[in-house]
């Protein structure tokens, strides 16, 4: 038996793993790489396996990194099922059809401006691919073992992370195999903390923040002095947020805070299609929250949903007290970049930013203490207040992962660090090392192992 690793090796990006059982080919996972472009060049290489000698694919969650190569898969012959729970089904039936989009409009630009070296440059896969990979899902339900394939059964494990994140042990060849996928806070203001795995023979766990310690910050205090700050000026609070967990986690701080009369009655709106089906989404799983039903349909009803860019424009020629939560998180396109041209230059205002911000992104400069902004080819001066909350992250730390690793009664006998950057995955392999005793792997991209061995 083994397990060949396709993805998400010296990166957070990617993530996609087979094994192969000498009977049953499976994909773990189905992403797309994402960020510099070397990795993005990736996602034309073909595959080191044909997508038609795959039986089945399992998905750990929706997020595109872990989903967005489905339709490229079964655009190049898979004709498999492709498992997960209700909750990745649903947002994937909302992310993927926007990931094929995306990929039409820049090639419909680059054929455009014409600076692509291909004639004419073509996307990576369609709309129409989308709608077909959607059409493979099954979904399963949390904490009940299925058959895969005829010799490997399935399980699903709540991750927290975003609605329907799992982990998945796969039993095979006598074998527990577990991928842990990415692994959620142990006290997320939302979402319910990741189950703990008692057993495994192989692990594959994720170390996104493998080398970093999330601050002590109170999310819902970090809120108040925002909006408190901003409303004391007379100003507007625009946050720049990602449709799906981001979103849904300030919409409940925000409840919460007109609950215990920390903020006033004022408009609250969602400027984001996709943020706005994704809350939807997400007020059909309470059952996956830490939250009360009641609490979570309160905060998902507190938003005035704007839909069209009519509404978007309206919202920026109307100065009064308000907060704004648009697309996307780190204000590389999307609405946010118009709301910030109109609100960025007064002061009265402020931009809140809540979550990490990647290098060369507008958010990163913001937060970097730049104040211009090149926004559709003007440079923009920011003269609103700035300011970020910490506390909102959805992946567990390096003490979370600890403690989740922790949980498991008997060492695995193979343990591979997957889903991080070096630096983080070698410091996660030191304290495993270190302070578990385990045997750890750090497995290089397309290299296989032996499973039986």
């Amino acid at each position: 038996m083994e397990l060949q690793f396709l993805g998400a090796t010296d990166s957070v990006t990617g993530s996609k793993y087979m094994l192969d059982t000498g009977h049953s080919r499976v994909m773990v996972d189905c992403g797309l790489f994402q960020g510099f472009k070397s990795l993005r060049l990736r996602n034309w290489d073909p595959l080191p396996v044909d997508p038609a000698s795959l039986d089945a694919v399992i998905l750990t969650h929706a997020h595109i990194d872990h989903s967005g190569y489905l339709p490229l898969l079964v655009r190049n012959g898979f004709r498999g099922t492709v498992f997960c729970t209700m909750g990745t089904a649903q947002l994937c039936s909302i992310l993927l059809p926007d990931s094929a989009a995306l990929a039409e409009e820049d090639a419909a630009y680059a054929n455009h401006k014409g600076f692509s070296r291909h004639r004419p440059a073509l996307p990576l896969y369609t709309c129409a691919d989308a709608a077909r990979a959607l059409r493979r899902l099954e979904p399963k339900p949390f904490g009940t073992r299925f058959a895969l394939t005829p010799d490997i059964d399935a399980e699903f494990h709540h991750a927290g992370h975003i609605i329907g994140a799992a982990a998945v042990t796969l039993y095979a060849g006598g074998q527990r195999i577990v991928f842990s996928g990415d692994l959620g806070r142990l006290n997320d203001i939302v979402m319910r903390p990741p189950e703990f795995i008692r057993q495994a023979d192989c692990l594959l766990v994720e170390s996104t923040y493998g080398n970093r310690i999330h601050p002590d910050e109170d999310p819902l205090d970090a809120m108040a002095n925002a909006v408190g700050s901003t409303l004391g000026r007379g100003g507007t609070l625009v946050i720049p947020a990602f449709a799906v967990g981001r979103t849904q986690a300030l919409l409940y701080c925000l409840y919460r805070l007109r609950e215990e009369k920390r903020m006033p009655d004022i408009p609250v709106y969602l400027n984001s299609p996709m943020a706005i089906d994704a809350t939807q989404i997400f007020a059909l799983h309470p059952d996956e929250l830490r939250i009360s039903r009641a609490a979570c349909v309160a905060a998902c009803g507190l938003p005035v949903p704007v839909q069209s860019m009519e509404q978007s424009v309206w919202l920026n020629q109307d100065h009064t007290p308000k907060v704004i939560l648009a697309g996307s998180g780190m204000a590389t396109g999307g609405r946010v970049v118009h709301h910030l041209a109109s609100f960025g230059a007064d002061p009265r205002c402020t931009v809140l930013l809540a979550g990490f911000q990647a290098p060369g992104t507008r958010g990163a400069a913001l937060a970097g203490g730049q104040r211009e902004l090149r926004i559709h080819g003007k440079d923009i001066a920011i003269r609103a207040a700035v300011e970020q909350i910490h506390g909102l992250s959805a992946h567990a730390d390096a003490n979370e992962l600890m403690t989740w690793l922790g949980g498991f009664h008997a060492p695995p006998r193979r343990v591979f660090i997957v889903h991080g950057e070096p630096e983080a995955s070698d410091a996660l392999r030191q304290r495993v090392e270190r302070g578990l005793g385990w045997r750890v792997t750090m497995p290089e991209y397309r290299e296989t192992y032996r499973l039986d061995d």
